[in-house]
């Protein structure tokens, strides 16, 4: 049979799309599974976190990909952390990555293998993670994948407040010190504080005094430290633009509440731990982090209590908390260095993240798993807070609790003003960078 042009043209194009189907059949490989991945050995972790929690989390990524099972993580005492790593590393012992809060990246910064822009740009850094995870990206690279933030909040006793007409907390620094400390307080004939409405002043008795200056100083627009060259450059009571005190403000307004001569006095070092208070009635507003709801709610199940962003100043045109940023550091003396980056690479994915960061309370820093929200119950005021959430770098932990320590009490006992107590903690941190 005579096919005419028309068929012909239709037989052969059909011809020809087989061929290609064909070819393309046989030289398809599906897209390699996480399974196919070697890690070549085990990977070890060390961290603070709870081991029960991080394994419980591991354990659905277990079951579901056979990789994961080569992830071996240890947890640490974090008062012995430092002792714990620098023997390991000094014996040839030590783990190949850290699960680190940003607040030991300067101590440990030196035994970090930072990952070069080259391979992961600044530009990419930026706009996959939310800005207050860029304390881990320093000026020659990113030094810890950023997995979750552990944001201040504010938990209040609403029987407490319904007691007083009040319906909710306060939003601002001025209707906290006008409004709801004067109607709050219950002091005796003595002064003898009963109840106070907030734990600030001191800093033995106070379980996050260091994160509520830090809080306080960044809402005041503080420059913080910057790294450049391996120097760090200390501006904390500087402002990023103009003139201004923020440490030195953060401080004062702070320890008025311990100063008995001043209007605001509602706490004082001869109280309860601040944490013990609110669980026991006797505080109202508890600044705590994030990840403390549900262990609160566990300790006193009959507390009657809720959750709230941080108050900010009544003319802040930028909201702001302080936060915890923990992330995964590889070691520069990691054993598996290749299977340690790829256990990087999996657990700090968004998903994986975010499923950390809700086991441990906290919010994921990814910029797309946070603007997914949370329906949890304490979860959605840790998201939000999570998105203004700052920190900054600071020395060793202890360190910074003893210098900034000293500097309150030394306006308490009125041994230094707080601008003298300012340049004070501004020389013992250069000392220690």
């Amino acid at each position: 049979m005579k096919l005419r042009p028309f068929e012909l043209a239709l037989v052969v194009g059909f011809g020809v799309m087989g061929l290609i189907a064909l070819a393309l059949l046989s030289t398809y490989s599906p897209a390699p599974e996480a399974e196919e991945v070697s890690l070549g050995g085990p990977v070890s972790i060390w961290g603070t976190v709870d081991s029960s929690a991080f394994y419980q989390m591991l354990r659905p990524l277990t079951d579901a990909n056979p990789i994961y099972r080569s992830i071996v993580y240890t947890q640490k005492d974090s008062r012995n952390f430092d002792a714990d790593i620098l023997n390991a590393l000094a014996e040839g012992t030590g783990p190949d990555l850290l699960f680190l809060p940003h607040e030991q990246l300067v101590s440990y910064r030196s035994k970090i293998e930072p990952i070069s822009y080259t391979n992961f740009p600044v530009t990419d850094f930026r706009s996959m993670y939310i800005d207050g995870a860029e304390i881990f990206a320093l000026d020659d690279g990113v030094y810890s994948f950023p997995v979750a933030v552990d944001p201040l909040v504010m938990y209040w006793n609403r029987d407490i407040l319904a007691t007083y007409n009040l319906v909710n907390p306060p939003t601002t620094w001025e209707s906290m010190v006008n409004e709801y400390v004067p109607t709050l307080v219950n002091r005796d004939s003595n002064r003898t504080i009963i109840r106070s409405p907030l734990a600030f002043g001191e800093y033995r008795n106070v379980t996050n005094a260091f994160s509520v200056i830090s809080m306080l100083m960044i809402q005041g627009g503080s420059a913080l430290v910057t790294s450049s060259a391996d120097r760090y450059i200390i501006q904390l009571n500087g402002l990023r633009e103009g003139n201004g005190t923020p440490l030195t403000n953060a401080l004062t307004f702070y320890t008025n509440f311990a100063n008995p001569s001043n209007p605001l006095y509602s706490w004082n070092r001869t109280l309860v731990n601040d944490r013990q208070a609110f669980l026991g009635e006797s505080l109202v507003f508890y600044f705590g982090k994030g990840s403390e709801a549900r262990s609160l709610a566990a300790q006193n199940p009959n507390l009657n209590f809720s959750i709230a962003e941080v108050p900010q100043g009544a003319t802040a045109t930028n909201r702001r908390t302080y936060g915890t940023f923990y992330g995964f550091s590889l070691l520069r003396a990691a054993k598996n260095k290749n299977g340690a980056y790829t256990v990087m690479q999996l657990l700090g994915g968004s998903q994986n993240a975010k499923l950390f960061a809700d086991g441990l309370g906290m919010a994921p820093v990814h910029r797309s798993t946070l603007m997914a929200g949370s329906n949890d119950t304490y979860g959605r005021v840790v998201y939000t807070s999570a998105i203004v959430a700052r920190g900054w770098l600071t020395p060793s932990p202890n360190s910074i609790d003893a210098i900034i320590t000293q500097a309150v009490e030394d306006v308490l006992a009125n041994r230094a003003r707080p601008n003298d107590a300012v340049s004070d903690i501004l020389g013992r941190l250069r000392e220690e960078y």
